[in-house]
């Protein structure tokens, strides 16, 4: 019989669960580091909430384990590369809370309108001031969403309820899907601009930290109400105070801090401000979903070897490990290419697959793909997750095969289609390594760098003298320098391997060079 050690603390309708189908579970929570150590490699399941770590040391002890899984969405506390170098597969709920979060969110919305708490405190302390809090309707205002995935959606059925009139922001959500959720797709400049409420509901990723910065809050209306209760950091605290002491910013509320827990916070005492305890999971609705769901899915997987919801695992049989594993890493690369290289809303992602690699199981290689296309956007997104994702955001996934391939053995091409046009990138493994092979229709071959520096341009002469005189001015090494053209004079691209990443500053130089169309860093 599998045993299964529940860390943290969990609904007992999951201990029902894992005892109706078998599985042996142990509740042992509040233990020290070393106390988990020393009982862990009895088990082959751990149950983890937000307080127990399974971290380098606890992992590396456990010699028996085979599943960890946590009862909620964040995975912060899961050494995760640990995890998967010892074969551990982690699996997460992430859609147990969702309807919670999206009902905090809309709580923290009225709370604000109508400025709650603080009449709450006046009025408990005897004050009556009536006159002093005049609130807004939610009544036809401009909801504006930034992040339009599985919570934001329902924030937005929720609004639409309320007779809101919702505008969303979110790269990865086609018209298509727009239009089924009854939401105006915007430009985040649009959204700035027309919002009366900004609720944020997006993964912290680079490109998403401090997406409210100092400068697009102050482009958003006079008044404006912000909610934040996806994730500290999506919001520059400090300019968001000075927006609230002038007034500028009508009201915030917010569950998440970038540093938790908030004991003291730039945003605390600030006018009209409200402030809860990351408290979007906590009903008890929403733990039992969770701790149901967890339980489900680690006796599935100790059981059947079902996989569901796992963060660094696809569904491959070990026959096929072998033969995918070069060619999963080379569809990742690639999607994170083209992800790194679309600024617009994606509606379409195709993936060709020509020669041999035509033969093999393609669902792992187009999670693979996906993964790495929405990756930038959406840290979170797996291999597992990423076909559910897409599908959330009304993407179009479509797969060709060729078992013909005129010159490569085995050839991958991804096909990125969004509102301003396609994008195309193609890669080989050649001698078990992921190349990039085609580039805009352009043929080049060169490795996957850890920083690379992309440059369009046309071919003319010194433009490589030039580039090279700007990478070494600003101390940047380069590793390995590849070229592709259309012809003398015509489109090239030059795909630089770099052994420290460019600055804005640099990436700025760079694209004033003459005849340069687009200068991008890439991270692999």
């Amino acid at each position: 019989m599998p045993r299964v050690l529940i860390a943290d603390s969990l609904s007992p309708a999951a201990v029902d669960i894992f005892k109706q189908r078998g599985v042996d579970a142990d509740i042992k929570t509040g233990l020290s580091k070393d106390e988990l150590i020393k009982i862990i490699g009895d088990y082959d399941g751990l149950v983890v909430r937000s307080d127990t770590k399974p971290n380098k040391e606890v992992i590396a002890a456990a010699t028996n384990l085979k599943v960890i899984g946590r009862a909620g969405i964040g995975v912060d506390n899961i050494d995760i590369p640990a995890a998967t170098a010892a074969g551990i597969v982690v699996m997460n709920t992430p859609f147990g809370n969702s309807i919670t979060t999206a009902e905090h969110a809309i709580a923290m919305m009225f709370a604000l309108a109508r400025q709650m708490p603080a009449a709450d405190a006046s009025t408990q302390a005897g004050k009556w001031e009536k006159s002093r809090f005049m609130g807004v309707e939610l009544y036809a205002k401009t909801l504006g969403l930034i992040g339009a995935g599985n919570i934001g959606g329902i924030v937005a059925d929720r609004a639409l309820g309320l007779k809101m009139k919702v505008v969303a922001y979110d790269p990865f959500l086609s018209p298509e899907r727009a239009v089924e959720m009854g939401v105006e797709k915007v430009e985040l400049e649009d959204l700035l601009a027309r919002a009366d409420i900004i609720t944020l509901h997006t993964p912290l990723t680079e490109k998403t930290r401090n997406i409210l910065s100092a400068e697009n809050l102050a482009r958003t209306k006079k008044g404006v109400l912000i909610v934040n209760c996806a994730r500290g950091g999506l919001v520059d605290e400090a300019a968001l105070r000075a927006g609230l002491d002038s007034g500028h910013i009508g009201g915030a509320g917010f569950d998440v801090f970038v540093s938790e827990p908030a004991r003291e916070n730039v945003l605390f005492g600030a006018p009209n401000f409200v402030a809860t305890p990351h408290l979007g999971a906590s009903t008890n609705e929403a733990q039992e979903n969770v701790a149901l769901q967890v339980a489900e899915q680690i006796s599935d997987y100790l059981l059947t070897g079902a996989v569901t919801n796992a963060l660094n695992s696809p569904s491959v049989t070990a026959e096929e490990a072998p033969r995918l594993k070069p060619f999963v890493a080379l569809a990742e690369k690639l999607g994170l290419m083209a992800g790194q290289m679309v600024d617009f809303g994606i509606k379409a992602i195709d993936i060709a697959y020509e020669g041999e690699v035509a033969k093999l199981n393609a669902k792992p290689l187009t999670a693979a793909a996906l993964a790495g296309v929405m990756r930038p956007m959406l840290a979170e997104v797996n291999m597992v997750s990423a076909p559910a994702v897409a599908k959330e955001r009304g993407i179009t996934v479509s797969e060709s095969r060729q078992e013909d391939s005129p010159i490569y053995e085995s050839l991958i091409r991804i096909t990125v289609t969004t509102e301003k046009g396609k994008r195309s990138f193609a890669g080989s493994v050649l001698a078990g390594t992921p190349r990039v092979i085609e580039v805009k229709g352009m043929d080049l071959d060169a490795p996957f760098m850890p920083t690379m520096l992309y440059v369009n341009n046309l071919d003319k002469p010194g433009f490589i003298g030039n580039l090279g005189g700007l990478l070494a001015e600003a101390g940047v090494n380069i590793a390995t320098f590849n070229l592709g053209r259309v012809s003398a004079g015509d489109d090239a691209i030059a795909l630089v391997g770099v052994d420290q990443a460019p600055s804005d500053a640099l990436l700025t130089k760079i694209q004033a060079l003459p005849h340069v169309k687009e200068a991008r860093s890439l991270l692999f």
